[in-house]
């Protein structure tokens, strides 16, 4: 029924992300590993996207967003749920919570602007920066993200030691967080790196500061850097105790999220090579890949030339990672990338392969033959082949000797060149008397040239070539 809905089928024709198949997961299981407002919002996206969850999880959401005070989310999850499943119980908005619900936001809001009206008539600043500091967290509870941040700013004003500014820090990136606007979070941890650090605070940023990295880098579609940010956390991470009320692992990404996330972009971005020594070699990230193990199973896979298994796996899995908030606007981007990669690490050792070999090898996830994709790789000048759709062959380049052979002699001729210049140089210089020997005096044509000052073999070499390149002529 859900599946069928015309809120799906908008969705589709609109080109966003539908699953129609059940994920791998338990949802309730799944969900446990977070709390606040990063429980909330994985279960608006699974509920938006997933038609076999649908139902649960927007029935979850509804239920978080019951618990907390953000109504503006509460109708949200309504208003997908009446979409859905139109005149169904569960989909009726409880507009009586929904009143009580504002009062309380608006009196307690008007009770915290008092508190900082009368903090700035007294000029206590310590009093001036904590009321701030509870507005802003107010006003993120509630989902009034602009006011939270201009609040904290507000507060970053009052600041008097660095513990306050690394708090404050932690507190804006959840903020960041829930806004999906992560370049600003990438320059909010610019501004925390600019300060020094208190000692019993430093372990605290170097845990948390590669994976909020490699979020921002994920967002930006810079998968090379998200994935060395994310290989580079700390086995620390999963132990840090909650800090300015936020407990990281459940409210920020798991250690399961960060071996995924970390694997798949290492898996598009790392060559063969980097991802056995940075990845499956590492100390510290393989502590995170044994949360994930078909993860590591498919790095694996990949370095052992397995290409195909490797595919698989990932298939496998496509439909949780499609329903992950952070990984489903990059996820079919990563899968292409690794399957590009596998096509062309596959074809490397050979002359030719046949079209149907590559393509028992590498079936098509979206019915797309693979000369085609083949021929979109040649064009975009991944694959370097030729394609005979004849004789239905993938053909290596052939090698020309001959145009090696000149290109060769062409360098040698630029280099003999190169040489004579400077063995004419050199007996020039020498016969005008311009070179000063090494614990003699100097001569007066350098002298002169120079306005007193006497060159050397170093001066004359600078522009055309080395001292060492002179001399040995």
């Amino acid at each position: 029924m859900a599946a069928n809905s015309e809120f799906f089928n908008n969705r589709a024709q609109n080109g966003l992300v539908v699953v129609h198949e059940p994920p791998k997961f338990d949802l309730e299981s799944y969900i446990s590993n977070y709390q606040g407002r990063t429980k909330l919002d994985r279960l608006k996206s699974i509920g938006a996207t997933s038609t076999c969850l649908c139902l649960d999880a927007l029935r979850l959401a509804m239920e978080e967003a019951r618990r907390g005070k953000d109504v503006d989310a509460y109708m949200q999850v309504m208003e997908i749920l009446q979409k859905i499943v139109p005149g169904d119980p569960l989909s009726e908005t409880d507009l009586d919570w929904v009143a009580r619900t504002k009062l309380v936001e608006k009196a307690e809001s008007d009770r915290l602007d008092q508190e900082l009206k009368g903090y700035k008539n007294n000029m206590i600043r310590e009093s001036i920066r904590m009321a701030n500091e509870d507005i802003a967290f107010h006003a993120y509870q509630i989902g009034d993200f602009g006011s939270a941040l201009k609040a904290y700013a507000r507060a970053r004003e009052f600041r008097q030691t660095a513990r306050h500014e690394i708090e404050l820090f932690l507190k804006l990136a959840m903020v960041h967080l829930a806004t999906k606007q992560l370049h600003h979070l990438g320059n909010a941890i610019q501004r925390v790196l600019a300060q020094p650090l208190p000692t019993e605070d430093k372990d605290i940023i170097d845990a948390l500061l590669p994976p909020l990295n490699g979020l921002v880098s994920l967002a930006a579609k810079n998968y090379a850097d998200a994935a060395r940010s994310f290989i580079a956390t700390p086995q620390s991470y999963t132990a840090l105790e909650p800090r300015a009320g936020i407990d990281f692992q459940k409210e920020l990404i798991t250690g399961n999220d960060i071996a995924v996330y970390g694997g798949l972009c290492a898996l598009a971005s790392m060559s063969p090579q980097e991802l056995k020594e940075r990845v499956l070699d590492s100390a510290t990230f393989r502590h995170f890949l044994e949360l994930e193990p078909h993860i590591r199973r498919a790095i694996s896979l990949f370095c052992s030339c397995n290409y195909s298994a490797c595919l698989e796996i990932l298939d496998s899995h496509r439909n949780d990672y499609l329903l992950d908030v952070y990984l489903q606007p990059h996820l079919l981007q990563l899968y292409e990338l690794v399957r590009r990669k596998s096509i062309v690490q596959y074809f490397k050792p050979f002359n030719k392969v046949t079209l149907d070999e590559m393509q028992t090898r590498f079936p098509s996830t979206d019915g797309r033959p693979i000369e085609e994709e083949l021929v979109d790789m040649i064009k975009r000048g991944s694959l370097e082949a030729r394609l005979d759709l004849v004789d239905r062959l993938l053909i290596s380049p052939t090698p020309h000797p001959r145009s090696a052979l000149q290109a060769q002699a062409l360098d040698m001729a630029q280099s003999y060149e190169r040489t004579l210049r400077l063995r004419l140089m050199r007996m020039n210089m020498l016969h005008a008397n311009l070179v000063v020997a090494s614990g003699k005096g100097r001569g007066p044509h350098m002298e002169a040239l120079r306005g007193g000052q006497a060159m050397t073999m170093e001066d004359v070499a600078g522009s055309n070539g080395s001292y060492g390149d002179l001399m040995d002529y």
